[in-house]
């Protein structure tokens, strides 16, 4: 512990972000509005050791400044911020930067045990054991109060796999239940595909890729928790409350403002009920 300390703060000295730069990607990220001084400090010096840990490999035509590398950082962190200090985005050390959608090889074995196989056209994605790839647009197009985050998205993947396979079981603290975790998840995910199933062009109140899979469904859902606490939270309260509890934040009541604004002139984005 005493090592990790003395690393964190030597880090944080040798890398100073400037008060003006800071400012400016905060204001620019709608979904940090709300944050205290002390909360804004605290997610400062985690994107200083998460820039400093994980290395960010741009593709041919990505290339990013400081404010854009602060600007993802402060995304893929935003998560963290009153998580217990532990090592929560272990197991990768590198995130990949396409400049657009990417095709990823994909492989399925039916009942019948016919493999088979395709080319899905994807925004991100996230490794067991392996790195995160996002592709830029994503990201850029990201920060708003309007249930899309890809950062979010995929580093929620990454918390999910603490636990092995992303099936929609991060690792729960002790004062968690994991009965009231799968009950309010599963009868979501549920109700979810029912509404699908009855009708597959329906406007579901959150994002229909939740519906893929479990895994998906938390990704899903925690970019809305963080992005479109309201959408959310009036969908599937049950679902808002355990996220509350895992994230230990309540962006509904921090965003309450904003949130309230975009409704009054029309500039939600976000799916409505």
């Amino acid at each position: 512990m005493f090592f990790r300390n003395w690393r964190r703060r030597r880090v944080l000295a040798r890398h100073p972000v400037a008060d003006a730069l800071w400012s400016a990607v905060c204001a620019d990220l709608p979904l940090l509005a709300g944050l205290d001084g002390g909360e804004l400090q605290r997610l400062r010096e985690l994107c200083v050791l998460f820039l400093h840990d994980k290395h960010l490999t741009c593709l041919p035509g990505v290339e990013l400044d400081d404010a854009a590398r602060l600007r993802l950082a402060a995304q893929a962190c935003l998560p963290l911020l009153h998580l217990p200090d532990l090592d929560w985005y272990q197991g990768f050390h590198e995130l990949v930067l396409y400049p657009d959608d990417f095709l990823s090889p994909q492989r399925y074995r039916d009942e019948a045990g016919i493999e088979h196989a395709w080319d899905d056209e994807r925004s991100g994605e996230a490794w067991q054991q392996g790195p995160v790839i996002l592709a830029w647009p994503g990201v850029a197009a990201s920060g708003g109060l309007d249930g899309y985050n890809l950062p979010i998205h995929e580093l929620a993947h990454k918390l999910d796999m603490l636990n092995g396979d992303a099936n929609g079981l991060p690792p729960l603290h002790p004062d968690m239940r994991i009965g009231d975790w799968a009950a309010a998840l599963q009868a979501a995910y549920d109700r979810l595909n029912a509404e699908l199933d009855r009708n597959p062009d329906a406007e579901t109140a959150i994002d229909p890729y939740a519906a893929e899979n479990p895994g998906e469904f938390f990704a899903v859902t925690s970019e809305y928790f963080f992005s479109a606490p309201d959408l959310l939270h009036a969908a599937f309260p049950a679902v808002y409350a355990q996220l509350a509890l895992f994230y230990r934040q309540d962006p509904l009541s921090r965003l309450a403002a904003p949130l309230a604004g975009a409704q009054q002139h029309g500039t939600g984005a976000g799916i409505a009920l």
